[in-house]
């Protein structure tokens, strides 16, 4: 195949709005490193680390909920979720999905060149990859797929084979691995509850699919328009998030308090979940969507003999079990709508209003 000079790509040339993302056709097609894969991408998904990154809500700063306009108070220096420096520009996207058209010298395996593929978007030390302290992600540390080539490790590349399109693909690498990696956490098993908040968005439908998929009582928190598209989903009962006291709620809908709670949203819900947990329940969460300063009554956690887990960095088999899942439809993709790359402004600006079911994706 013969590759062109130059690419469609859209580059995030500073902290703020969706102006800050600026689509070119002029942008240097990457040449893969000795251990590199080059991949054409045909789709690439959205997440809330894209938004996140892009206003700057990681910084230790910005005490507030998530948001579309970027924060003047965040500090340039702990953009990025690992807390560090931006390099602009970058390219944005995690979800990269498409086909391998050049490896790099040192890559063994020339068979992979025209495999159809999806990509892990956790970039681990090739010496150590299980040093979560060495990790990085695509998108953030390096440029990733919103453009028509993007190159990443060879260990990340995936190959996939499904009937799904590549647009279906692309809803599952971030947020799919993202659940996956919590409930492994927390060791969910089968006939053990968990609440779900945030349960229409890209990870909190993961979550769902993949609890029942380990055969959990599932009970979702979403908004009230979206009650009946979580159900449909999976969730085993459903809570609009808008009712008082909605931890309580779901504890009713439950039948008793439950064995775990999956937390995407933060905010002032935060204690309401932990007095939702059983004694030695499991508190697990990967985002603050509704506020990342939350209260803490630390007598709630010790009397309660109460476990916290944090999910960011998981371990490589994790993304491979979820391709075998993909494979063997465990779970479906969620899609909630497509982009074409010169759409980026308005998708993200979709993103933001939360109006969607699953995840939203861009098209190359």
């Amino acid at each position: 195949m013969s590759l062109p000079d130059i690419m469609r790509a859209a580059l995030l040339v500073g902290s703020g709005g969706p102006e800050m993302l600026e689509v070119r056709s002029d942008v240097p097609v990457p040449a893969p490193g000795p251990h590199d894969a080059l991949i054409q991408v045909s789709a690439c998904g959205m997440n809330n680390t894209d938004i996140n990154t892009r206003v700057g809500w990681y910084s230790r700063t910005v005490t507030s909920a998530t948001s579309e306009g970027g924060y003047a108070e965040a500090s340039a220096d702990e953009v990025t979720w690992d807390r560090t420096g931006l390099r602009f520009p970058r390219i944005q996207g995690a979800d990269v999905v498409g086909r391998v058209v050049a490896v790099g010298s040192d890559v063994g395996d020339t068979a992979v060149i025209g495999q159809r593929i999806i990509v892990d978007p956790c970039l681990r030390d090739r010496d150590d990859p299980s040093d979560r302290s060495k990790a990085g992600y695509l998108g953030s540390e390096a440029d990733g797929g919103f453009a028509e080539f993007a190159i990443v490790p060879i260990e990340n590349v995936h190959a996939v084979h499904s009937e799904l399109s590549d647009v279906e693909l692309a809803t599952f690498p971030c947020s799919s691995v993202t659940a996956e990696h919590m409930l492994t956490r927390i060791g969910l098993r089968s006939g053990q509850s968990i609440a779900v908040t945030g349960a229409s968005g890209g990870v909190g439908s993961a979550l769902v699919q993949l609890a029942k998929r380990r055969g959990a009582r599932v009970v979702a928190v979403a908004g009230s328009s979206k009650i009946a598209q979580v159900h449909e989903i999976g969730a085993d009962a459903a809570v609009a998030r808008e009712t008082p006291s909605v931890a309580a709620a779901a504890v009713e809908a439950n039948g008793g308090p439950f064995d775990a709670v999956a937390d995407v949203v933060g905010g002032d819900s935060f204690a309401g979940w932990l007095d939702a947990l059983m004694r030695g329940g499991r508190y697990v969460t990967a985002g603050a969507i509704g506020g990342p300063i939350v209260q803490l009554d630390l007598r709630t956690l010790y009397l309660n003999d109460l476990e916290f887990y944090g999910a960011t960095i998981y371990e490589p088999g994790i993304f491979a079990d979820l391709v075998g899942y993909i494979e063997r439809g465990e779970i479906r993709p969620i899609l909630g709508g497509t982009y074409r790359l010169e759409e980026i402004h308005g998708a993200q600006e979709a993103f933001g209003r939360k109006e969607h079911t699953g995840s939203l994706v861009i098209t190359l």
